[in-house]
């Protein structure tokens, strides 16, 4: 009878073990079950933000390349051929649009690719238009035989002459404003408007030089 008693004892206690080693089964199964629910939570969670991420990515490009290929572009002055109205380093945005629909006009600040060196950017003013004849003689720029005022934005200097010059067609006389060390259409002749990048629009760098600009008038 004993040994009996012991048996079902011992099979009760082995029931028990396998119970306890089935419920530590589910419990393992639950918990990798859970971590695995979590990783695709936070999976999806991250997709989507990558998503959001590239999507705006990809509007901002969409609208800034457009703009900074077709419509304005930044550049550095360098050198100081346009002292005292533009130095060094200063920062500038260009308007390449205006010029699609307008012809440039005498005294626009415009920036164009050297036509020596097309891979070389120049800022210089706008000084003589198409069809105009422009001279400078002892620093006094003529244009048709007429003085032209630039009071406004130099001083006159006794700078090198530049020979009688009949423009033609979309060719521009283009000057530095600091004309003792510009290189210019003194140098390199009428200047063809297919090299004209566009116009300078607003100076950004320095803070407190910060301007947009108007044309002189003369």
């Amino acid at each position: 009878m004993n040994q009996k008693i012991k048996s079902k004892e011992k099979k009760a206690e082995e029931l028990d073990s396998i119970k306890e080693v089935e419920s530590q089964d589910l419990n393992i199964n639950r918990f990798a079950h859970e971590q695995e629910n979590t990783l695709l939570v936070w999976a999806k969670k991250f997709g989507l933000l990558v998503f959001e991420v590239v999507k705006v990515v990809l509007i901002s490009l969409a609208i800034i390349l457009p703009v900074r290929m077709f419509l304005i572009q930044p550049f550095y002055v360098e050198g100081a051929s346009m002292e005292p109205n533009f130095y060094n380093k200063e920062y500038l945005i260009i308007d390449e649009i205006s010029y699609r629909f307008n012809e440039p006009q005498r005294g626009d600040v415009v920036v164009f690719r050297n036509p020596d060196r097309t891979n070389q950017y120049y800022i210089k003013r706008v000084i003589g238009l198409p069809g105009e004849s422009v001279e400078i003689v002892s620093g006094i720029v003529s244009i048709d035989g007429n003085e032209l005022a630039e009071d406004e934005y130099i001083e006159n200097l006794s700078i090198k002459n530049l020979s009688s010059v009949n423009l033609e067609a979309d060719e521009y006389v283009v000057l530095g404003d600091n004309r003792m060390v510009s290189r210019d259409s003194r140098s390199f002749g009428p200047l063809d408007k297919k090299y004209i990048i566009g116009k300078v629009w607003f100076r950004g760098w320095p803070i407190d030089r910060a301007s947009t600009f108007n044309r002189p008038t003369y």
